[in-house]
């Protein structure tokens, strides 16, 4: 390949990060992370089963129905957001300190690709990598945040002010 193809295959590549970028906006890049992060998820547990001489068709078809469970929930987190988003825009009764757009499915997607990388680093100390402890533990912590902010959005906690 000469220079000229290399700097025009860069540049394709920005163009369409760029309108990738523009079309989805920030909440569009967590769908594609979640989706990156269930594939990637979903190949090395099957290498790491594959590894140690586990796979099986009936596991790997569990996982397909674990992963369609998710899916499913994140559908239901984004409908949610759509009907609050209905309800808060067009019921003059009903407002609320903010602008709403979308407040749940955000929050859900980020448990779930803390979920999927907490097991694409489980998958890959199976397949002999290996894996900082600090890794896995700031995984956990960051999902713990994003849970104690979800039960705090549910009002499963008392705010400290009252």
């Amino acid at each position: 390949m000469n220079e000229h193809t290399i700097i025009g295959i860069k540049a394709t590549i920005t163009a369409a990060c760029a309108a990738l970028s523009a079309w989805l906006g920030w909440f569009g890049w967590l769908v594609v992370a979640w989706v990156a992060c269930l594939v990637v998820d979903y190949i090395t547990g099957s290498a790491a089963a594959c590894r140690a001489g586990e796979w099986s068709s009936a596991v790997a078809r569990d996982g397909i129905w674990h992963k369609t469970g998710a899916i499913v929930a994140v559908i239901a987190a984004a409908l949610a957001d759509w009907m609050i988003g209905l309800v808060v825009n067009n019921i003059p009764a009903v407002t609320l300190p903010w602008d709403y757009a979308v407040l749940l499915c955000p929050v859900v997607l980020v448990w779930y690709i803390l979920t999927e990388l907490g097991s694409i680093v489980e998958n890959a100390g199976k397949l002999g990598a290996p894996i900082p402890a600090f890794l896995s533990k700031i995984i956990v912590a960051c999902k713990g945040s994003v849970d104690a902010a979800g039960d705090k959005l549910a009002g499963g906690e008392e705010k400290e002010d009252q």
